[in-house]
């Protein structure tokens, strides 16, 4: 008996695509993002599943979680932002983050909790239309729907509750 196979790749992408199948598995992947030799980020998972093979819509996909950290202090944490599921999608760089979602600013120590966030990587914002727990100095806002810088900066929070203070203002 004579067997013959092809090693054609556009064949086995095209057969992965079919089956809506990854054409990329990791397991335990630490990927660390430079630019000009300085580290930007440490993207940390279980489990990254690539579908870049995708001609409309490439992306990947984390189903056991992400933690992110960018650094943009002189090398410390700034901004760390974990959740049990993510998308992201390369070509428009939007991602898709749920269940226990939690953004933390270790410079300001300001802290965000929710179940879904949607970040767009290209212009560092969050938006959610999800409840939410924004904790930043000695206040605490509750709410429905936010959106805000990537460093918890700038925020706006809708429908919102919570304890606020604030110093008395003088006129």
């Amino acid at each position: 008996m004579l067997f013959s196979c092809s090693n054609n790749t556009d064949e086995v992408s095209d057969f992965l695509k079919d089956k809506n199948l990854p054409i990329g598995k990791a397991k335990d992947a630490y990927h660390v993002y430079k630019d000009s030799g300085r580290i930007t980020s440490k993207l940390i998972t279980p489990l990254l599943l690539d579908f870049s093979n995708r001609e409309k819509h490439p992306y990947s996909e984390f189903p056991e979680g992400v933690k992110i950290i960018n650094f943009s202090n002189k090398n410390k944490d700034s901004v760390t932002i974990t959740g049990k599921y993510a998308l992201t999608y390369s070509k428009t760089e939007i991602s898709e983050i749920k269940g226990n979602v939690v953004v933390v600013n270790h410079t300001d120590k300001s802290r965000l909790q929710t179940e879904q966030l949607f970040w767009d990587q290209k212009t560092q914002y969050f938006v959610s239309e999800k409840p939410f727990v924004l904790f930043k100095e000695q206040d605490t806002i509750y709410g429905i729907g936010f959106e805000c810088k990537e460093d918890l900066s700038k925020h706006l929070a809708k429908k919102t509750t919570g304890r606020l203070e604030s110093e008395k203002i003088k006129l």
